[in-house]
């Protein structure tokens, strides 16, 4: 396939430029060559033109199909680059590329049959499968290694992503399934080896188990490591992560979610069990001199419109309802909220999330503490 470029000084069409190519190269490259005789015997195919008119002047591109062998391609598509003009009209032709087709339809056929390939191994038995894991874990079990007195796979070092688990046996478990990269915190709080170890890595996964203590352990590791954690993934519920077979291995990590994003919401999960578990908390009815001073930030606010209090005490501009979680998803260090409204269920669970303890509405219900905020009124504020 000949693909070329046309430019012309001035208006012409499709059939010009066709006419132009069949004409000016007749008798130029010979009689085995003649473009008509070889377009008749179907060794060369269809002109295609296409063009574009700008203020008078055209452009577009040629491509000429050619099942003969690439040296007379070649000689074609140098002879398409004599043609000068195009009726009265000056023209340039450019050949860009000659593109062999074969060779892009033997590549396409090769990768496919690869995909093809991997279908059928990846659909082999779950039996012939048992097996091979089994074979393949004698092998895997030793290659463990110790890190500052934590197991770990041997790619720790050296790779620029690391998967945080909790016991040996995690490391162990995905060792069986070719994840050389993970390291235990071995269940005895987060040590600074490996939070210095994180601070050094593009990529920080952890990967935990589907119950509360997976829950907490999260807590605790973002406690340590703070932005050097970049995302958390979770077993399924109620399973832990050394006893996963491999494809449910494979499906968790897939999902894992940004760890700013799980850490929210796995806080408020706690917070919503601990609320469950001590009841509604005892309201507090007189607010904190801080708090009392963001009563100003509610003049002239609309109907459930929100300030964010920021690090500084100053507060942000107005924020619709639908434009607050994704400003609070932007601020760092933000201190309260003040809501032009009642507080609601979703005020609470949005405050809670961002790490906000204090927020004031207009109204309050009956439970003014959920979720670890508190609430008050602007009554409270007086």
């Amino acid at each position: 396939m000949i693909h070329a470029t046309i430019r012309v000084d001035g208006t012409v069409a499709r059939k010009d430029v066709v006419g132009a190519i069949f004409g000016q190269t007749e008798g130029l490259l010979g009689e085995g060559l003649q473009l008509r005789k070889l377009q008749r015997t179907g060794r060369i195919g269809h002109v295609d033109v296409n063009l574009n008119n700008n203020k008078g002047r055209v452009q577009g591109q040629i491509e000429v199909s050619s099942s003969i062998d690439q040296v007379s391609t070649a000689v074609i598509g140098a002879a398409l680059e004599t043609i000068d003009r195009i009726g009265p009209c000056k023209a340039v032709i450019k050949v860009k590329e000659i593109e062999n087709i074969r060779s892009a339809k033997r590549d396409h056929v090769i990768d496919r049959a690869k995909q093809l390939l991997l279908g059928i191994v990846n659909s082999a038995s779950g039996e012939s499968k048992n097996i091979l894991d089994e074979v393949r874990s004698v092998l895997t079990l030793d290659t463990e290694i110790d890190f500052e007195e934590m197991t770990a796979g041997p790619n720790v070092r050296d790779s620029d992503a690391i998967i945080i688990v909790e016991g040996r046996n995690d490391v162990r478990n995905l060792l069986k399934y070719g994840i050389n990269n993970a390291i235990a915190t071995m269940g005895s709080g987060i040590k600074p080896k490996l939070a210095e170890l994180a601070s050094k890595k593009k990529t920080v996964t952890a990967f935990l188990d589907g119950d509360r203590g997976g829950k907490l352990l999260l807590m605790e590791i973002s406690g340590t490591l703070g932005k050097s954690l970049t995302h958390v993934a979770f077993a399924p519920q109620s399973r832990e992560v050394e006893h996963l077979e491999g494809k449910v291995v494979t499906k968790c990590l897939g999902q894992k979610e940004p760890a700013s994003k799980a850490v929210a919401r796995i806080q408020t999960e706690i917070q919503k069990d601990d609320d469950a578990s001590v009841g509604k908390g005892k309201p507090s009815l007189e607010a904190p001199e801080e708090v009392k001073g963001w009563a100003p930030m509610m003049d002239g606010l609309k109907r459930n419109q929100t300030v964010i209090v920021l690090e500084d005490g100053s507060g942000s501009k107005p924020l619709s309802p639908k434009d607050l979680e994704t400003a609070l998803g932007k601020t760092d260090g933000a201190q309260g909220l003040v809501f032009s409204g009642k507080v609601s269920d979703r005020i609470y669970e949005l405050a809670s999330g961002a790490g906000i303890s204090n927020v004031v509405g207009k109204t309050v219900g009956p439970q003014s503490l959920k979720l670890g905020v508190q609430a008050y009124s602007v009554s409270d504020l007086e």
